[in-house]
């Protein structure tokens, strides 16, 4: 007798297939719309009666999407909660980053910007809700994109689209470059110099705060290494040098309710606090003068935060504040690091693994 054992297999596996095909078909006799949407796409199209449908693969110009049609689109991210995946927890924050478009701005002394700015809108997603429509924050948005931005329009971007999407926490962050005319030292040339901005709209439990970020660029003389230097030309007539570099400083600032805070004020409390602001435009003369101001103005990554802190302090129109310096030694192979916080706000018990490499400016 002989036995053919691969037939055999094969009809079974044929004859369980058809069975689970048939069973599946009588479940989606009796489900809910939402269980058919939770349905796996590939097990879905086994519902078909007969041979599943040929695809046209000729992209239809014409076709239009009317409001019936519409209706009839499947959109999982508002489905029932039955499909949330995952721990049922509420999100914090939930939303779209770096979406760009130009915005005009208002500035203190030269009249309207125009600047090319990247948007992050986010809002918090109750535990019960699967998702959200992130084009809507979008939409929301672009809604005011034709106005000049300030935090009051800001905020009433932030409405629309916290009420759009029925959320009880929500935040936009914008970035963008600004530009500003600095003078040379002494040779009367001037040039402009970009600094990094950031306005934050935060609502959180009903309360809103307003948050300017700004990076400023200097540079840091180290005061050991300019005794030390000074110590070798005096006692042993040997010439020596300073070590200097490249260091930023970035001040989060939160703006007191009524209050005005130009970007170039806070832009002018940094120069105040630490003058030694990198040049744009240099000539020997302009050379031989920053040389000069740096050794007038030596200063630790301590002192630093410490001066900016000083000047943010005077001011009425700053609330809480945060500053991160970051000195990118010439004389090591790490950088030196300080973070200091003023008020409630930014205090955290963690930090960002990643947080000093952001302050890494490139010319």
């Amino acid at each position: 007798m002989n036995l053919h054992l691969a037939d055999a297999a094969n009809d079974l596996a044929r004859k369980e297939a058809e069975t689970a095909l048939a069973t599946l078909r009588r479940w989606a006799a009796t489900a809910s719309e939402e269980e058919l949407n939770s349905l796996d796409p590939d097990a879905a199209r086994f519902l078909a009666d007969g041979d599943y449908p040929a695809l046209s693969n000729v992209y239809p110009a014409d076709f239009d999407a009317d409001a019936a049609y519409k209706t009839t689109l499947p959109d999982l991210q508002n489905g029932p909660a039955a499909l949330i995946r995952g721990a049922r927890r509420a999100i914090q924050h939930v939303g779209i980053s770096n979406f760009r478009l130009p915005l005009r701005y208002h500035t203190r002394d030269n009249g309207d910007l125009t600047l090319e700015t990247s948007v992050t809108g986010t809002v918090s997603l109750e535990a019960d809700k699967k998702g959200i429509n992130m084009s809507r924050i979008m939409r929301s948005f672009y809604g005011h994109a034709e106005k000049t931005f300030s935090f009051e329009v800001i905020e009433a971007a932030l409405d629309d689209y916290k009420n759009d999407l029925e959320s009880i926490d929500a935040r936009i962050q914008m970035r963008f470059s600004f530009p500003m005319k600095v003078d040379s030292l002494r040779s009367g040339l001037s040039g402009y110099q970009y600094y990094d901005i950031a306005l934050e709209l935060i609502e959180r439990d009903g309360v809103r705060l307003k948050v300017v970020h700004l990076d400023y660029l200097y540079s840091s003389t180290c005061p050991c290494s300019l005794e030390l230097s000074e110590h070798a030309r005096r006692t042993r007539g040997q010439l020596a040098t300073p070590h200097s570099q490249r260091s930023v400083a970035r001040l989060s600032v939160v703006v007191n309710e009524g209050k005005c805070l130009w970007f170039e004020d806070l832009i002018d409390m940094c120069r105040r606090a630490v003058p030694t602001e990198t040049q744009v435009m240099v000539k020997r003369e302009d050379e031989q003068a920053f040389a000069e101001l740096n050794a007038a103005n030596p200063i630790f990554v301590e002192d630093a935060a410490r001066l900016f802190a000083e000047r943010l302090i005077a001011d009425p129109r700053v609330g809480d504040f945060r500053i991160v310096a970051s000195h990118q030694e010439s004389l090591h192979s790490h950088d030196a690091v300080s973070i200091l916080t003023e008020g409630d706000t930014f205090v955290g018990k963690s930090l960002d693994p990643k947080l000093f490499n952001t302050l890494f400016h490139v010319g």
